[in-house]
């Protein structure tokens, strides 16, 4: 079954868990319906990690246009903002060449944001970013502060994220607002307006567990462990991409705590776990979706 046969642009979602098909299935329909892809997943986005992430490499990219893998570099920040600005970029590059856009991710957060939307934050200033910093010195005091303010809102992070409590501090610093109040005064708005079919891959679990153990072992035979010593020694650990899976293992390898079989075997449990995380949220978020399995979902998609 071809869903691209209109001349107009046209849009699909594929979505599945780590390890589900996700990549190979797009790229195919990609080729045969003169498609782009918009990467959703939080590490294809960085240049020089490429074994980690599980990124096709560029003869599997088919000469298929790629936007979201190899965006930026490990110690540039990024958050949903980015990857909406990402969305229209590909929108518009696709509508420009006739072609049509499929997006694709494991990390269907952003997907959920450019569907239900999210509230355009104000510039801030210097002077708010300085007294956010000054009470940042102890992140749980800057929690506590924020939660005398609106307890309800803060019920939603922890008191150690401090990524999210900066931004909550800067927010109030620019507008004298309350997180509650600000996003109440500014409603989220929808980037996808449209209505977006959105597929996803279903996945025994004892299927892709055989699958998670197979790619975790290929990252390893490909040089998953050189990768991340040049990660740490190019841009230090502190970069929030050093915490994700693959990668937080291995530098805990580095440092004694596992063995090389205990480092491959919780990346596979970590893994495995983020699998379950992200089927769970793919259910409670995309209520209108296509659940198949992959052979199937290769019959619809792909014409014979």
């Amino acid at each position: 079954m071809l869903l691209f046969q209109m001349t107009s642009f046209k849009q699909l979602a594929i979505i599945g868990s780590t390890a589900s098909g996700k990549t190979d299935l797009s790229i195919k329909l990609a080729k045969q319906s003169s498609a782009n892809i918009l990467s959703l997943d939080s590490l294809a986005l960085y240049k020089e990690i490429d074994i980690a992430s599980a990124k096709p490499t560029l003869s599997e990219r088919d000469n298929i246009k790629h936007f979201g893998i190899n965006e930026q570099y490990p110690n540039e920040s990024f958050d949903v903002t980015t990857f909406i600005k990402l969305y229209k970029k590909a929108k518009e590059a696709s509508m420009q060449e006739n072609k049509n856009l499929i997006i694709v991710g494991g990390t269907s957060f952003y997907l959920s944001s450019l569907l239900n939307g999210i509230s355009e934050l104000p510039t801030i200033s210097q002077n708010s970013i300085k007294k956010s910093n000054e009470l940042l010195k102890n992140v749980e005091e800057a929690h506590t502060f924020l939660n005398t303010l609106d307890p309800k809102y803060m019920t939603n992070i922890m008191t150690k994220d401090r990524y999210r409590i900066e931004k909550m501090l800067n927010l109030y610093f620019e507008t004298s607002l309350t997180p509650t109040e600000y996003f109440k005064a500014n409603p989220a708005k929808p980037t996808i307006t449209s209505n977006l079919p959105i597929y996803e891959i279903e996945v025994e679990r004892e299927v892709l567990r055989t699958r998670i153990q197979k790619r975790t072992q290929k990252m390893i035979q490909d040089g998953l462990i050189d990768e991340v010593f040049y990660l740490e020694k190019t841009y230090s650990r502190q970069p929030n991409c050093m915490k994700s899976i693959g990668i937080k293992e291995v530098l805990a390898y580095m440092d004694g705590i596992y063995n090389q079989d205990e480092m491959k075997e919780r990346i596979i449990i970590h893994t495995a776990q983020l699998a379950k995380r992200q089927r769970t949220f793919n259910r409670s978020q995309f209520k209108d979706k296509t659940l198949l399995p992959l052979e199937t979902l290769k019959e619809l998609l792909l014409k014979n």
